[in-house]
């Protein structure tokens, strides 16, 4: 049998299996966002198998959830691209992306479960540390993991599905850009008002900061525009 293959009936090997497909996702992920995986280079199965030491199914299946939210781009006989980040998309996705997060917050706000309040305020004090000790790695991660927590204190699958994609292409442009702004600060502030809001279930403050966090990564993108406008 080959290597991950499920027995009919053997939910172990399945949740095994998913298991996998979702830790192959987060490393590529990664790997993209923090531009070990360079846009438009071209990468195979193949070579990313050997590479995180994963069978070749998790990884076609994690490619797959890639393209669906634009990281990668499959071309017939040749391979699979790594797609590029675009300033003007940065702009266009935050205008979808700011209604869907005023929503994501006020359901969260009622739908959290305890456990899930007492993990959004350790996420507040760990993005407001990174932060502090300009830890990018760090802020990274707590960053995803403070997207993924919001999304399922929402109880909501048809938002976590919409939101993933587009909290996925911030965190792959905020990855690349914060540094030149030197943003941490700001960033960290802004999330971590919106997490002790939901974990207080106050929706008016958390509305409010989930707003003031869309209009900051606004600011952050149009001033990497202007940047990159004026160094031509």
């Amino acid at each position: 049998m080959s290597e991950g293959t499920a027995l009919p009936g053997d939910s172990t090997a399945s949740t095994s299996e998913m298991r996998l497909v979702d830790v192959a996702f987060e490393r590529l992920e990664e790997m993209i966002v923090t531009r070990r995986l360079p846009p438009n280079t071209m990468v195979s199965e193949q070579q990313l198998s050997a590479e995180l030491n994963m069978g070749r199914t998790p990884i076609r299946e994690a490619l797959q959830r890639l393209r669906q939210i634009g990281f990668v781009e499959m071309q017939p006989r040749r391979g699979t691209l790594v797609c590029g980040a675009d300033i003007h998309q940065q702009l266009e996705l935050l205008e979808v992306r700011r209604p869907l997060e005023e929503l994501m917050v006020k359901c969260a706000c009622k739908r959290a479960t305890d456990d899930q309040r007492a993990t959004l305020r350790k996420l507040a004090a760990q993005i407001l540390k990174a932060a502090e000790d300009g830890d990018t790695a760090a802020y990274l991660k707590i960053n995803r993991q403070i997207h993924v927590t919001e999304v399922e204190s929402a109880h909501n699958s048809m938002l976590t599905a919409m939101m993933t994609a587009s909290q996925a292409q911030s965190r792959r442009f905020w990855y690349q850009h914060i540094q030149q702004n030197k943003a941490y600060e700001e960033g960290a502030r802004c999330h971590a008002k919106t997490l002790i809001a939901i974990a207080d279930n106050d929706v008016e403050v958390a509305v409010q900061a989930a707003s003031e966090l869309m209009m900051f990564l606004e600011r952050l993108t149009c001033s990497t525009l202007t940047m990159y406008a004026t160094s031509r």
